[in-house]
């Protein structure tokens, strides 16, 4: 049976054409993968559909309540399930991360928004909280987005060239090197001989180096 995802958000909008474009979208009509994208509200049981209230002791903003939010993922859940919190505070998300969860049955993604959610909501409902970045966005929608888009590479058949997962950044210690392709020649710039020589043993050694040398500019903490 493919992955399957479910995506809890308040603006499940936001997902239509991410999900329906490029590789992931040829995936989904493919059945490779399936997502379904889910409005927190429908869970919600009071006449104006709240899913947020004011924190308990003051502050800005809101919370996201506990009754909508533990009643949609324990519906949708199902044994062995893997349920996935977004969120700043969460482990940084990673290379190795987006593997191991494409080995996964099912995944539940909580998209969050407002202050968070309430506590109990990650006391009980939670196995896993995952952050995209230092740096907060409105809501938790988007970065679900990233964590799919990456996982989604790690399943058979999605890529196109399966050599692309062992080429690009960050499957190694080196970030990638530069690529060309044609003209050869672009307003005065030209593409480097060696891409042009054919002589595939020199090709890969200057790629190694262009991408030892990015590397050491941009994340030398990668060689460390």
């Amino acid at each position: 049976m493919p992955l399957h995802l479910d995506v809890l958000t308040l603006f499940p909008r936001m997902l239509e054409g991410f999900l329906a474009e490029s590789m992931l979208g040829k995936a989904l009509e493919a059945k490779l993968l399936a997502v379904a994208v889910h409005d927190v509200r429908a869970w919600c049981t009071d006449k104006h559909r709240n899913a947020d209230d004011r924190p308990f002791g003051g502050g800005a903003g809101m919370v996201m309540k506990p009754e909508p939010v533990v009643a949609a993922i324990e519906q949708l859940q199902t044994p062995g399930c893997h349920r996935i919190y977004l969120t700043p505070d969460g482990t940084p998300f990673s290379e190795k991360i987006a593997r191991e969860l494409s080995t996964q049955q099912h995944l539940i993604f909580l998209s969050g928004h407002y202050e968070g959610i309430d506590q109990r909501i990650r006391d009980t409902v939670i196995d896993q909280e995952i952050s995209i970045g230092d740096y907060v966005l409105t809501n938790g929608t988007l970065p679900a987005a990233v964590v799919i888009d990456a996982l989604a590479r790690f399943i058979p058949g999605v890529l196109g060239e399966e050599k692309s997962l062992t080429h690009e950044s960050f499957t190694g210690r080196l970030l990638d090197f530069p690529q060309y392709t044609r003209p050869a020649e672009f307003r005065g710039m030209s593409v480097p001989k060696v891409l042009l020589s054919g002589n595939h043993a020199e090709i890969e050694k200057w790629r190694n180096a262009r991408s030892e040398e990015k590397t050491r500019l941009v994340r030398p903490d990668l060689l460390a």
